[in-house]
């Protein structure tokens, strides 16, 4: 299984937890038992291969991660979807936003533009063409607004007057 195909994934198990509210742990373990996963592969070609090892880590980390941050990435998506309520985004776009918003964040070796990219790519493939601008609309300036120099406050103004 590659890279983008456990990103994918992850992105199911994140939209599919939107749905049933179960902790993060079991819905790995659920989504991925054998006899589970072998029907997913029947409906899906993300899931022709098991995950390996490595691939499992990835998947538990950014599943909990998202779960445990929701709220913050939520907040940045709102943030930055300017004149869209998050209610009025898919659940799956959501889904893709906030693994991406996790991985630039919180993943050490993913770069920024592998994860808006990948996030683009899977946006499309579920959503159209469309969506996948959106996302990226949002994800970009997510991304610019986290390199961006910070600004100085002004001093107040009661410290001009003292002098």
């Amino acid at each position: 299984m590659t890279r983008g195909n456990a990103r994918e994934l992850a992105v199911h198990l994140i939209y599919g937890r939107d749905f049933t509210g179960e902790e993060p742990q079991a819905v790995v373990t659920t989504r991925l038992n054998k006899d589970y996963y072998k029907q997913l592969s029947e409906e899906n070609d993300v899931y022709a291969e098991r995950p390996s090892r490595a691939q499992l880590a990835y998947l538990d980390r950014v599943v909990s991660g998202v779960a445990n941050r929701e709220e913050e990435l939520n907040a940045e998506i709102q943030k930055y979807s300017i004149g869209w309520d998050i209610s009025r985004i898919s659940k799956l776009s959501r889904s893709v936003m906030q693994l991406a918003m996790y991985e630039i964040l919180y993943v050490e070796d993913v770069p920024t533009g592998v994860a808006i990219s990948e996030a683009v790519r899977i946006a499309k493939k579920y959503d159209g063409d469309e969506t996948g601008s959106f996302v990226n609309g949002i994800l970009g300036a997510f991304a610019r607004a986290l390199t961006a120099p910070k600004t100085e406050e002004a001093p107040a103004a009661d410290a001009a007057e003292e002098v």
